[in-house]
């Protein structure tokens, strides 16, 4: 039941997603700044979606003598097209927020983990290629790469596609601009951590 609820949660995020997408609206909050993840994608889900096309034109011609199994494949290739265009939308609706106190890393309707920033012990801009498993990890990489890695000072809770609860204090992703965020994040984690260290004033004499 679980894995059921948890595969229709994320067909009903994928088609919100592509309403956002069609209406041109992002899943971005109020004083939010957005960093996209996609570059590149759209000529890949393009290929992948006339790809499935020709292949629904080509089936439409070898079962027209069988047309009931005919509407049950024309039935799936369109579910089909419409589950990557979902696919594709999902990461353009949903990229990586910086809100003021807080970061949401992102990937599509799969991953939205939210960091306050008071948490970042530091970020950097890291390349990376190749990424194994490892505890207290998560890597969300695009194209196989990340571009990011955040360390945090305290771990802070991702809940897997299945619900599975997993304590993260190291987090890799990819950001289009890595350099435009990492500049713009960086300031804010220095700021909220010489806030914490600042000593509270010591009050005045009794008058």
């Amino acid at each position: 039941m679980r894995t059921a609820g948890a595969l229709l949660r994320h067909e009903l995020r994928l088609l919100a997603s592509l309403a956002l997408w069609l209406t041109r609206r992002t899943r971005v909050t109020d004083g939010g700044r957005a960093f996209g993840y996609t570059r590149g994608q759209g000529a890949m889900t393009a290929g992948l979606v006339f790809v499935c096309v020709i292949e629904s034109l080509c089936m439409s011609v070898l079962l027209r003598d069988w047309p009931r199994t005919h509407h049950v494949v024309l039935t799936l290739d369109v579910y089909t097209v419409l589950f990557l265009l979902g696919l594709h939308a999902a990461t353009v609706v949903r990229p990586h927020v910086l809100e003021p106190d807080a970061l949401r890393v992102r990937r599509g309707a799969q991953v939205d983990l939210r960091i306050p920033l008071a948490q970042v012990e530091s970020v950097r801009r890291e390349l990376r290629m190749t990424h194994t498993p490892a505890d207290g990890e998560l890597a969300l990489p695009v194209g196989s790469q990340t571009t990011v890695t955040l360390r945090l000072a305290e771990p802070v809770a991702h809940f897997t596609f299945l619900g599975r609860r997993r304590e993260v204090s190291t987090v890799r992703f990819h950001a289009d601009d890595a350099d435009a965020l990492v500049n713009t994040l960086r300031p804010l984690v220095e700021e909220v951590r010489r806030a914490r260290t600042v000593p509270s004033t010591s009050p005045g004499p009794p008058a």
